[in-house]
């Protein structure tokens, strides 16, 4: 059904200003339009069903579509890494370690391939190291690692990410026990605010920050300053961000205000 004529000026208005702006308020409009902040919401929810915009607390901002993993590979490579292979030298045999989709997490599940050499007796360097994991790409690349059980967090596959989200996926998390998590993230805001793309995998996302004794972000610097619509949180104090170089100074203080320790992979 189409909006009604001064639904439709409501929506036009909105979109307008959000290409001017980026972001509108439910507060700002609900004045600007002498309608409740009620009307407000229907509006937005209608425009985000339609695909021209995201819906964040207190308002809408513009749509961010998360790029294909196969794109975000070819981002920062070298850094991406860099990243991995800080986060694989925190990792000990027989740990249970959770390992989220996306470029930089599939970057470290290469660099745990990389640290299972063949020894001198034909022992590999793993022998009891399990991997949790909603990424089809990292269980993949790590299920044929001697000395490496990797079970998939199952659900419906998301075609960019080439992972499984949703409550089927949170359902299979909450079964294990986790000594150590690494998450992504899709941008850093100068506020240290740590964001995503979409709403349900950053609850995943957190939801695996919260299950593991260590918790780990990884992030290259392509994230500083990028502006995504969803906060990932909570974040637990005491969380470490892994990086491949250090942040601006106003957004490592911002962070270190967060209670989340900068690491930058050398």
């Amino acid at each position: 059904m189409a909006p009604r004529p001064i639904a439709a000026r409501r929506h036009d208005e909105i979109l307008r200003r959000l290409s001017a702006d980026g972001h509108v308020s439910v507060e700002e409009m609900a004045l600007r339009f002498a309608v409740s902040r009620e009307t407000v919401r229907r509006d937005l929810k209608a425009l985000a069903g339609r695909g021209h915009l995201a819906i964040v607390h207190g308002g809408a901002t513009r749509r961010a579509d998360e790029p294909a993993l196969a794109d975000r590979q070819g981002d920062n490579p070298e850094g991406k890494a860099a990243i991995g292979r800080a986060g694989a030298r925190l990792v000990e045999d027989g740990m249970v370690v959770l390992l989220d989709s996306g470029a930089t997490t599939l970057a470290l599940a290469h660099a745990l391939a990389g640290l299972a050499p063949v020894g001198p007796r034909d022992k590999p360097a793993w022998t009891g190291l399990t991997i949790c994991t909603n990424s089809l790409p990292v269980g993949l690349c790590l299920c044929r690692v001697p000395g490496i059980r990797v079970h998939i967090l199952g659900g419906e596959v998301s075609v960019g990410d080439e992972a499984a989200f949703g409550t089927e996926a949170l359902a299979a998390l909450s079964r294990f026990r986790a000594d150590i998590a690494f998450v992504g993230a899709g941008g850093i805001s100068a506020a240290g605010e740590v964001t995503d793309f979409a709403l349900i995998p950053s609850d995943l996302r957190a939801r695996m920050l919260a299950s593991a004794e260590r918790a780990y972000i990884v992030a290259d610097r392509t994230k500083f300053d990028r502006l995504t619509p969803i906060r990932l949180q909570p974040i637990p104090r005491g969380t470490g961000l892994i990086v491949d170089a250090a942040p601006p100074p106003p957004m490592a203080a911002a962070l270190a205000e967060r209670g989340i320790e900068v690491l930058i992979a050398r």
